[in-house]
């Protein structure tokens, strides 16, 4: 409740779509601006539940209105009067009845007060608005007169109670004229009244003696037939109760029957399979203790055995079933099964080691390989097609050997790994004596290092002395072996049935196109897709007749199908490091070339870091970078033993040996091995430099015009190759950089040669200013004085032969200096001693004003211009 005045209005405004008249309760305040009336609430009628007096204010002024949206406490009005409570009471209820179907309950508010009230003042109310008056008017006219627009109509139902109700409720009003204070004497006038009501009532009843005797008579009848009836129905009861034991009792015996006869059949169609499946088919016996393992004879064998594992299979079932498992028969069959299996497993077990041990040794040399040189290319491919072919054979019986006992297949799998190791690696002999036989090595025998050491002629420059061979053999044994390792892992693995499967390569081509084997030229693509073809494995038989997908490879599958593959392979790195140092006693620069067939194999068939080909490969690679940087130590030493017993002057020998060597490496990189070469560059050249500033140390006097010419060479002989190669780019830079340091070096000590008094003179001067003297000061310090100034020019710059310094300096840097390095050389000191005579002239100004430098500046440029001209002629 506020102590604020607020104006409660209620608005009725009819929808266009529904035609409904939504009616909203407005709370409105005084505004404060214009003084106007603002809204400051809004509730919609169909909200309102509840019109609840306040019990407080005694007057009864004081109400609330409950909705059913509010959240917080209701709000609380105040009325000045009763007739503006009742009046707006009774307005919301004729609202709420009329269009909401529904009127608010009442609390603390007498609905009979509201009543009366709404009709001693009905007649106050505007009920006849001007829609009524429209419409009476018109009556009386005798027709009907148009409305206006803001006319609303008011009918007689809006009053609370309808007209019936008013009269009955008059007519009770004038029966009953009390005070309210006789109410408990009107409820016991009305008690009594009741009371004597329906005593006369049943008084009526009891005087009518005719009437009550029929009625009695009509019960006797009633109640005798009753009981009759009771007892017919007993009797009818204790029947049908016994027909119907009859019939469940009959029911029962047929279920029973019927349950028989069920469990007849199906255990006698149990007992026919059971026995179908104790029964051994005699042939199929035979076939398991004592047929041999020929050719011809394998799809017998195959059969048997395929019977064999059914039958396990279909026995174990029965062990789940402790009914099954206890029955004689059944354990005799499975021991008469087990037996067989035993014997056909131990026989299967020796035949497989024995054939594969034998159908190896057997074979004659070169009779599965036809590869021979004809003018120094292979030709032919390795004829493991047929060996496979043989073998495809007993695949099946392999197969069901490890569903019968997968712990006799472990010596079978090491037998076969052991015979085609022996069988690869004799093929990987004569293969690589083959293609060591068609290489012919260089008649100069003279190596790198010798060559660096000795300035011998250089290897391989001529035809004569081509290596290329060498790595082309490493190449083809590469192409003829790596997709040769690559099918048999495979074909192992599908063979003794591995859980797991070795890596797929990138392709089953080799890096250059070339197939398996088929590197060699004469191979056909038709035979490379024929060795490929899958193993025909049996499809596992299951319960049902279904077949399951393998499952996958665990890594204890993966890590024992690898180490089965490193029984097939052993020995095969051996071949190829073979080659390796072949090659490298051949030309040590094949490694390159070598480093770069291994990279490419590895990025197609050696990505799997766990497989057998990935370690090999990645082994040889650690092989022919422990050969190459091996070249690079020894040649790195031949240049540090350079300075022993050679004297300082010109060009050293290793600089243009080194370029010809840079541009023959960079000649033989191919793939992804730029690493490698980069790394020998950085060392060899480092090496070189340092070696350089070795010797220089040996005679300081010439060590700068050594070292110049020297970076010089360096640069000449590497620019080509530096503008290709990033790395020999960084030293190409570096070197420069050391040329500029040594030009410096050098032309400063010719000017200090010839004019060093008078520059030191200067930076004494120099330093003077340092500490904080001014030029004034500097005239009168000691050994700094004009006259010793005056004394230092007339001895250093004297007067007639000043302009012959300029031609012995000349003179001497071109006795000393190549003559491709003189014109650099001559423009350096020419500038460096006119900048330092610059500053020496501009600090004699400066500390020593008056004083006149002879010869000055431009006089010293042009007698070095005259010196310049004169040499140019």
């Amino acid at each position: 409740m506020t102590s604020k005045p607020r104006v409660l209005v209620v608005t009725g405004k009819k929808s266009l779509t529904t035609e409904k008249l939504k009616v909203k309760i407005h709370s409105l305040k005084q505004g404060t601006g214009d003084g106007g009336l603002q809204t400051s609430k809004v509730y919609k009628l169909k909200h309102l539940v509840r019109l609840e007096a306040v019990e407080a204010d005694k007057s009864g002024l004081s109400f609330g209105l409950i909705f059913d949206t509010l959240k917080t406490s209701p709000p609380q009005w105040s009325c000045r009067s009763l007739d503006d409570r009742n009046r707006l009471f009774v307005t919301l209820r004729q609202l709420s009845k009329e269009h909401l179907g529904r009127v608010p309950s009442l609390v603390g508010i007498d609905l009979v007060e509201l009543a009366l009230w709404a009709q001693s003042f009905a007649k106050g109310w505007p009920l006849r608005l001007p829609a009524q008056e429209a419409e009476e008017k018109g009556r009386e006219g005798g027709g009907t007169l148009p409305l206006p627009e803001n006319a609303l109509e008011v009918v007689g139902q809006h009053d609370l109670v309808s007209a019936q109700e008013e009269k009955d409720m008059e007519a009770l009003l004038g029966t009953y004229l009390m005070e309210i204070d006789e109410a408990d004497a009107f409820s016991e006038r009305l008690k009594r009244e009741l009371s004597a009501l329906e005593a006369a009532n049943v008084h009526a009843i009891l005087e009518s003696e005719v009437l009550v005797e029929a009625v009695i008579s009509g019960l006797e009848d009633a109640a005798s037939s009753v009981e009759d009836m009771d007892e017919w129905l007993h009797i009818f009861n204790v029947k049908l109760k016994h027909v119907r034991d009859d019939i469940e009792m009959i029911e029962r015996r047929n279920n029973i029957l019927e349950v028989q006869e069920h469990n007849g059949r199906g255990l006698l169609e149990e007992l026919d399979k059971l026995l179908n499946q104790l029964h051994v088919p005699p042939e199929y016996a035979s076939l398991l203790v004592e047929s041999p393992f020929e050719e011809p004879l394998m799809p017998n064998n195959i059969e048997a055995c395929q019977w064999l594992v059914k039958a396990l299979i279909q026995l174990s079932r029965f062990d789940r079933d402790p009914v099954y498992a206890q029955m004689r028969a059944v354990r005799e069959k499975r021991s008469e099964l087990e037996n067989l299996r035993s014997t056909f497993v131990c026989r299967l077990r020796e035949f497989l080691q024995d054939y594969f041990t034998k159908i190896v040794e057997f074979m004659p040399e070169k009779q599965y390989s036809a590869i021979i040189l004809q003018k120094g290319h292979l030709r032919g491919r390795f004829a493991h097609k047929e060996l496979r072919m043989k073998f495809k054979t007993y695949a099946p019986l392999i197969h069901h050997l490890k569903e019968l006992d997968s712990f006799s297949l472990q010596p079978v799998r090491k037998a076969y790994a052991t015979a085609m190791n022996h069988l690869l690696q004799r093929e990987m002999r004569d293969v690589a004596n083959e293609l060591k036989g068609g290489v012919r090595a260089p008649r100069s025998t003279t190596s790198w290092l010798h060559w660096m050491e000795n300035g011998a002629a250089i290897p391989g420059s001529g035809s004569a002395g081509d290596t290329s061979a060498a790595s082309d053999a490493f190449a083809r044994m590469l192409q003829v072996f790596i997709p040769l390792f690559s099918e048999e892992s495979r074909f192992f693995a599908t063979f003794m049935c591995f859980d797991a499967s070795p890596p797929i390569p990138v392709k089953l081509d080799g890096p250059n196109g070339e197939g398996a084997g088929a590197a060699l030229v004469g191979s056909s693509d038709k035979d490379e897709d024929e060795d490929y073809d899958p193993i025909p494995i049996p499809p596992k038989p299951l319960p049902g007749g279904l077949d399951i997908r393998p499952p996958t490879p665990t890594e204890k599958d993966v890590r024992d199908l690898n180490c089965a593959l490193e029984s097939l392979l052993a020995g095969a790195e051996s071949e190829f490091t073979f080659m390796v140092d072949w090659a490298f006693q051949i030309d040590p620069l094949r490694c390159i070339p070598l480093l770069g067939l291994t990279e490419r194999w590895i990025s197609t068939h050696g990505k799997e870091p766990g497989s057998f080909l990935h370690r090999m490969l990645r082994g040889l690679e650690d092989r022919i970078r422990q050969k190459f940087d091996k070249f690079v130590d020894e040649i790195c030493h031949s240049i540090e033993k350079y300075d022993r017993n050679l004297r300082m002057s010109g060009v050293v020998a290793f600089i243009p040996r080194f370029a010809t060597l840079a541009v023959k490496m960079e000649s033989l990189i191919k793939n992804n091995i730029r690493e490698a070469v980069d790394g020998s560059y950085n060392k060899i050249v480092g090496t070189m430099f340092q070696v350089l500033e070795n010797i220089a140390k040996v005679d300081p006097k010439h060590s700068d015009l050594f070292l110049l010419e020297n970076y010089a060479a360096f640069q000449n002989m590497t620019y080509k190759t530096a503008e290709a190669v990033p790395v020999l780019g960084k030293l190409y830079q570096q070197a420069s950089n050391l040329y500029e340091a040594s030009c410096s070096r050098y032309t400063s000590s010719l000017i200090e040669l010839h004019f060093g008094r008078l520059f030191e003179f200067m930076k004494k001067v120099e330093e003077s200013l340092l500490f904080q003297r001014t030029p004034e000061e500097i005239a009168y310090q000691p050994n700094l004085t004009r006259a010793d100034l005056k004394k230092l020019i007339k001895v250093v710059l004297p007067s007639p032969g000043i302009e012959k310094v300029p031609q012995t300096m000349f003179r001497k840097m071109h006795k000393h200096v190549p003559q491709e390095l003189l014109p650099y050389l001559s423009q350096k000191l020419k500038d460096d001693f006119l900048r330092k005579y610059d500053e020496f002239e501009q600090l004699v100004g400066k500390c020593y004003p008056g004083e006149v430098l002879s010869p000055t500046s431009s006089e010293m440029r042009e007698l070095f211009k005259l010196k310049s001209a004169a040499d140019s002629m």
